[in-house]
């Protein structure tokens, strides 16, 4: 049980950064991207064929997330001059065409070169060795100091938006109800925050090779978030969520649009890139078919099911997914009798009637907000 919690915290970490990167180039520029799986596929795979050649670990992720920021400027430099509906056809032709060169290329794999569909085995993975008890009890130090921060920081997240007694009425009842989706987030986010404390303190200690690697993605995603937080608070992000309303305002204002763009499509790229680099480690051998479209548009369901335009809700949003994703695999084989082929399209159906009725109800998301919706304007 314990080391299937782990996997599901591996899994959504990873596609949270995948996610955030994604919400920084659409919830917050509006830059309408299909083929944000491109950037992963790239980070994966210079992760693991740069580790492969010695290259340490991490100096391999940072690499892979390098590599796919200059995707993003080639990218960048072709498409963000275009319309908002060619800029989503382009990029999901890219997201194929990376794909498509990696299966029909040879690879070089340590030092051999190998055809890319027969995929990459066997390269190093972050702490798949068993550490000392004193290296041990450092990271579960780390994994505490880590929820003692995430709960800090909900709690504080929660207490901005309580009610003053001097506000409009229309204004009041807003907050109240902002204050109580907070809440109940909050909550559950912290619940499973220490579901998945127990269960990393448990294996970090009897030690498994994936508690380590749950400890790492887990504080890059903190450390991604915490600084996308800043940037997009800044007058940097203010100039991005003003592209995104009308980029006719910032150009008249002297600011360059394009170079803006530009920048974010490359800094979601990076992000996008470290989170490959995790679904290699995750999945301990690599694939073409791995990095299939679809992996975007689980990205994009994320987003909106969060709220675009919030960090916050972009993990809310990674955390139902797969929430859902765990519960549907377990309970409904003991509800509807299907096989599994029905069982898998009826799972896809049910996660599309909620998306339906999400956008009839709530199109802003959980957590986000009307007025900065960037797609039907």
């Amino acid at each position: 049980m314990f080391e299937y919690l782990i996997f599901l915290a591996i899994s959504t970490a990873t596609f949270a950064l995948f996610g955030l990167g994604l919400n920084l180039q659409w919830g917050f520029t509006g830059l309408i991207n299909f083929g944000h799986i491109a950037f992963m596929t790239l980070g994966a795979y210079t992760t693991v064929l740069l580790s492969l050649k010695g290259v340490p670990i991490l100096l391999s992720a940072v690499v892979g997330a390098i590599v796919a920021a200059l995707l993003g400027l080639v990218i960048g430099f072709a498409t963000l001059r275009l319309r908002e509906d060619y800029l989503g056809i382009v990029t999901i032709g890219v997201g194929e065409l990376i794909r498509l060169v990696v299966n029909n290329q040879d690879l070089p794999v340590g030092d051999t070169w190998i055809s890319g569909a027969f995929g990459i085995q066997s390269y190093p993975i972050p702490l798949s060795t068993t550490p000392n008890l004193f290296f041990r009890l450092l990271m579960i130090t780390l994994l505490t100091l880590l929820l003692a921060v995430t709960v800090f920081s909900l709690w504080r997240w929660i207490r901005t938006t309580r009610v003053s007694g001097v506000t409009e009425t229309l204004t009041r009842k807003t907050s109240k109800q902002e204050f109580a989706s907070r809440l109940g987030v909050g909550i559950i986010l912290g619940l499973l925050a220490v579901i998945i404390y127990i269960s990393g303190i448990i294996t970090l200690y009897n030690y498994i090779p994936k508690a380590g690697l749950m400890l790492v993605s887990l504080l890059v995603l903190a450390f991604v978030f915490w600084r996308l937080e800043m940037l997009v608070r800044s007058p940097w992000g203010r100039v991005l969520k003003a592209i995104r309303e009308d980029e006719e305002i910032p150009k008249a204002l002297g600011k360059n649009v394009f170079w803006y763009k530009l920048q974010s499509l490359m800094l979601g790229g990076a992000i996008a890139g470290i989170a490959g680099g995790f679904f290699a480690w995750q999945l301990s051998a690599v694939y073409p078919d791995n990095f299939q479209p679809q992996l975007t548009f689980d990205a994009w369901i994320m987003v909106i099911l969060g709220g675009s335009g919030n960090n916050i809700g972009t993990i809310l949003g990674a955390v139902v997914y797969f929430a859902y994703d765990a519960i549907t695999r377990e309970v409904l084989p003991k509800i509807i009798p299907l096989d599994e082929a029905r069982l898998g399209a009826f799972r896809i159906m049910v996660i599309g009637l909620i998306l339906m009725v999400l956008m009839i109800w709530r199109p802003q998301g959980i957590l986000g907000k009307k007025e900065e919706l960037t797609l039907g304007k």
